[in-house]
């Protein structure tokens, strides 16, 4: 394993098997993560992402014992309030050792609608905002709040896609504004290109961005890159384009050192959310990565 690609990757795929085009149930998506936890590439795996209606669900189905490795969770909520946070309490204590919440994941339209990291300590909050428009206004409430930023990028249709554009807007705005944030939704494969939106027979394709792009993306836009320079790291195709060594992630010529590498993973892009694990992993083999 190449040290560079690790610090790029590691635990940056928070595995969202319960939800769309995956859609698995609550036992089959718990068995999908416990086996990813024991395989070779483990050191990619993030958390096992679940609604929060759902934790009874998950306490019945997750093994009895973790042999000392507790699960992390995120649990997504349409709002974070003193209800959620006495759940999220409640739980951890009951499942000290087996699971730990430890990530919120809520949305927000607009500033007041905006949770505050007061209302908690020890869980990190990412809000998910819209990008159609300039974010701006709504990443200055995000740091206002002590929050962190989400941003989908894709969905099971073609709609629910946001432009290269806007994706590379969002993320300027974020590092501008040194917000940590998170990406979601048709991240499945490394890079840009067309992919079937759903596992269905004779579903709709689409065009999807990677999740390297979206890794990409954000390292050049903390090196000062521009719109049109973030927004063509979005839009790469070529797997050439991209090596990686022990020492740096090289992309078109540009080296991201170790790090450059970790920087964008602490302070910036924590990672992604993906149905499958094993589609990034494969899809990584396939390039020679892995």
């Amino acid at each position: 394993m190449k040290e560079a690609l690790f610090t790029l990757l590691a635990e940056s795929v928070d595995y969202a098997g319960l939800f769309p085009p995956a859609a698995l149930d609550m036992p089959a998506a718990v068995a999908e993560y416990a086996t990813h936890r024991e395989e070779p590439n483990a050191w990619m795996l993030g958390r096992f992402v679940l609604p929060a209606t759902r934790l009874d669900e998950w306490t019945h189905a997750a093994p009895a014992a973790v042999e000392g490795n507790p699960w992390p969770l995120s649990v997504l909520a349409g709002s974070f309030d003193p209800a959620l946070r006495d759940l999220i309490v409640a739980f951890n204590r009951r499942e000290q050792g087996r699971a730990v919440i430890d990530t919120v994941e809520t949305r927000a339209t607009t500033p007041r609608e905006m949770p505050s990291a007061s209302l908690t300590s020890g869980v990190a909050i990412f809000v998910e905002i819209p990008i159609a428009d300039d974010p701006a206004v709504l990443l200055d409430a995000v740091r206002a709040a002590g929050v962190r930023a989400k941003v989908r990028t894709g969905g099971t249709t073609p709609d629910a896609f946001p432009s290269a554009p806007q994706v590379a807007r969002f993320i300027r705005r974020c590092v501008e504004r040194d917000i940590i944030f998170k990406a979601t939704a048709g991240l499945h494969h490394p890079l840009r290109a067309e992919y079937r939106l759903t596992y269905d027979d004779g579903g709709p394709e689409g065009t999807m961005f990677g999740f390297l792009n979206v890794l990409l993306a954000t390292m050049i836009a903390r090196e000062g890159g521009g719109q049109k320079e973030v927004t063509a790291a979005l839009e790469e195709r070529d797997p050439a384009a991209l090596t990686a060594s022990d020492e740096a992630v090289v992309w078109r010529g540009r080296s991201f050192k170790i790090a450059s590498l970790r920087a964008a993973r602490t302070r910036s892009i924590t990672g992604f959310g993906s149905c499958s694990f094993r589609e990034p992993v494969a899809d990584l083999r396939t390039l020679g990565l892995l």
